[in-house]
């Protein structure tokens, strides 16, 4: 198919807005917001740990968590497939196929991105407000609570990061989720059918909306740090 005709009618596909193309999105969003919500969940209180904390073994968890942060999507792919087949010690619970075992794929991936730039940004406001903390004799769990508050623009930031990371997310997800229309199927894990069946029509409509998402949230990024860099003025 020519490019040309090929953009055309990708257009066209978006604008129709049709149903196959409305349950790939919404998909997407679901897994990569649940995804993320779960991981993020997780990471602030294990964050706030390591940012807040000194205890033996303390560099060495952090080095570790950083070297998840490359965990390579096939791999976590292949071992969730291995957990969840009929074989497998979670077989009897049906996960294989289905978009909660794309969400565990997902959240796997994301948490160890999250917990570490996470850290980083709460260890960063724990040295800017602690000792004001202290001489207010705030408990631990009330430092902790205003670092977070104090800090919510920069998670924020953080969280998003990480949702563009999932969403943009296929090699695990295609693994575990088999790619089924109607159930399973992705924008990323639909680009790479449709691209193989050489329909690059529907590959380039659904290319086009994940870049579309991915502007939206770079929008949202740059927002967010310009506002939260004039309330540290």
């Amino acid at each position: 198919m020519d490019f040309q005709i090929a953009l055309m009618t990708s257009i066209e596909n978006i604008l129709n807005l049709e149903s196959d193309y409305i349950q790939i999105i919404f998909t997407s969003l679901e897994v990569s917001f649940t995804a993320i919500l779960i991981s993020f969940i997780v990471s602030i209180p294990i964050s706030s740990i390591l940012a807040t904390k000194e205890f033996y073994g303390k560099s060495l968890l952090i080095v570790l968590v950083n070297t998840l942060m490359a965990l390579p999507p096939v791999v976590v792919g292949l071992l969730l497939y291995i957990v969840f087949s009929s074989q497998g010690i979670l077989g009897s619970y049906d996960l294989l196929y289905t978009v909660n075992a794309m969400i565990i794929a997902q959240t796997i991936l994301i948490t160890p991105i999250l917990i570490s730039l996470s850290q980083v940004t709460l260890t960063r406001y724990y040295h800017k407000y602690n000792d004001l903390l202290l001489s207010m004799h705030a408990s631990y769990t009330k430092r902790v609570f205003t670092l977070v508050w104090e800090a919510k623009y920069a998670l924020t930031i953080n969280l998003l990061v990480g949702f563009g990371r999932a969403l943009s997310e296929v090699g695990a997800i295609i693994i575990v989720g088999g790619n089924i229309a109607h159930l399973t199927r992705t924008m990323t894990t639909g680009i790479v059918l449709e691209t193989s069946r050489g329909d690059l029509a529907n590959a380039i409509s659904l290319g086009i909306t994940l870049i579309t998402i991915a502007l939206f949230v770079n929008i949202i990024l740059h927002s967010l740090k310009v506002y939260g860099e004039k309330n540290l003025v």
